[in-house]
């Protein structure tokens, strides 16, 4: 019996190569093409309209798709530049999505992204869903091609086996040994984890705060593997994460870095959530706020609240008469959130899962709704339940256009139409975007 199990395996196609066409961008980070038999690939390092030979990556005979790198560019794309991080290409470090490509074309491509995403999952135009077909780039982005900005100021190291640190390769745990990350913050680059031994440790998180001098690493010890002393090129907070509880523990300086945005400073502890990019929170508050336009008295939710960035934008903007509710399902951010909202006394933070914690409220009515959902999307439930609130004005905050496509699409189902939409180039020289979807009741759109 086993040995008929083993005979009828399909063939692995890895390393089988193919001359192809190379068709349009799909969400990932890769393009569409197909092999003579119609075979679906997904290649990486490739550009729409080129001719490639395409290397197997994972697959197999009669597989749905195959997941493939452009190895050999026959017919290059004229938005194709050399990579400029010498780390970036086939088999290497998989941070990068589109370093080949000239940054206009990366928006671009973005853009086509989020317009197929939208038709395909949502049944919208960019007409429709408010939206000029325009991705933004962050202030001070704007670079000629080959250079790189450095945007990034959070990055985890991997290490390897013998302790030096990289960056793991394209859906694989092996670790790419970097010198330097172009993409990374001057403040992360500073600390010289590239050159440090990090002998014992499964990982290493590197944090440099956005309106503050705060640095900190967060250390993955191996099982069994004792901490090392921590001596980096600038002052550094260190914690370590528990191997058998997960939980994230101080071992030297503050728990916390302090980050700047909205003209406020906000307490992010234990490597908890804050945007990556620099620029990103203030970006993204001004345009929940200029989409929403908050009125003194308003009553606001604030889903998947973090520590309280957009919590604290509208208690400041609905004035003393106003209120908000944040929910939160961390524990160590619902604290934060609290401490940083404690001079709204009308400000309220709840821990727990947005579809548990939501209906417990009571709640029945509010004006004004922001959520900023992980990257699977809020869900048709508790799209359900926020579309019977009634609010005014609902902002969606989405880092994954096919998560913002499905629950607008749920929401069109509850009676709300997409008012505007605005997509920012939050994650330069990746595959990511960042979007903010403004929704009304669709009565008013009429």
């Amino acid at each position: 019996m086993q040995a008929e199990q083993n005979t009828s395996r399909a063939r692995s196609l890895v390393g089988t190569e193919y001359e192809v066409e190379i068709g349009p961008v799909a969400h990932g980070g890769h393009c569409i093409a197909r092999t003579a038999e119609g075979q679906v690939l997904f290649v990486r390092h490739a550009l729409p309209g080129e001719r490639v030979i395409a290397r197997v990556t994972e697959g197999e005979e009669g597989a749905r798709f195959l997941r493939a790198d452009a190895v050999d560019i026959l017919d290059a794309s004229k938005d194709r530049i050399e990579a400029p991080c010498p780390f970036a290409g086939p088999g290497r470090c998989g941070g990068c999505d589109w370093q080949h490509a000239k940054p206009g074309a990366q928006r671009r491509l973005k853009a086509d992204v989020i317009a197929e995403q939208l038709q395909r999952l949502a049944g919208l135009t960019p007409e429709e869903a408010g939206w000029d077909g325009t991705v933004v780039p962050a202030e001070g982005d704007k670079l000629p091609a080959g250079q790189v900005p450095q945007w990034r100021t959070r990055v985890q190291y991997a290490v390897d086996a013998d302790g030096h640190a990289g960056l793991r390769r394209h859906r694989s745990h092996e670790v790419e040994r970097v010198d330097h990350c172009m993409i990374a913050a001057e403040g992360v680059s500073e600390l010289g984890i590239e050159k440090r031994d990090w002998t014992g440790m499964e990982s290493v998180e590197a944090i440099a705060a956005t309106g503050s001098q705060d640095r900190q690493v967060i250390l993955t010890p191996r099982p069994g593997a004792r901490l090392p002393l921590v001596e980096l090129d600038r002052p550094v907070s260190v914690m370590r994460v528990d191997e058998k509880s997960g939980g994230v523990h101080r071992v030297h300086g503050r728990p916390f870095v302090r980050e700047r945005a909205d003209g406020r400073t906000h307490r992010v502890g234990s490597g908890g959530f804050w945007q990556v990019h620099p620029k990103a929170a203030d970006t993204l508050v001004t345009a929940v706020m200029q989409g929403l336009l908050p009125r003194k008295g308003e009553t606001a939710l604030d889903l998947y609240c973090g520590v309280g960035l957009f919590a604290g934008a509208l208690a400041d903007r609905l004035g003393e008469k106003g209120a908000v509710l944040g929910i939160e399902s961390g524990k160590r951010s619902v604290e934060d959130a609290r401490h940083n909202l404690a001079e709204f006394p009308r400000v309220r933070i709840e821990q727990g899962k947005v579809e548990s914690v939501l209906p417990r409220t009571g709640i029945t009515e509010v004006d004004l709704i922001v959520l900023d959902p992980p990257r699977a999307g809020a869900g048709r439930r508790t799209v359900d339940h926020l579309s019977s609130l009634g609010a005014r004005r609902i902002a969606y905050v989405a880092c994954d256009p096919a998560a913002l496509a499905r629950d607008l699409a749920y929401f069109r189902d509850g009676g709300y139409r997409v008012r505007t939409l605005r997509a920012f180039d939050l994650f330069p020289m990746t595959h990511h975007v960042e979007c903010v979807a403004i929704l009304e009741p669709a009565e008013k759109g009429r």
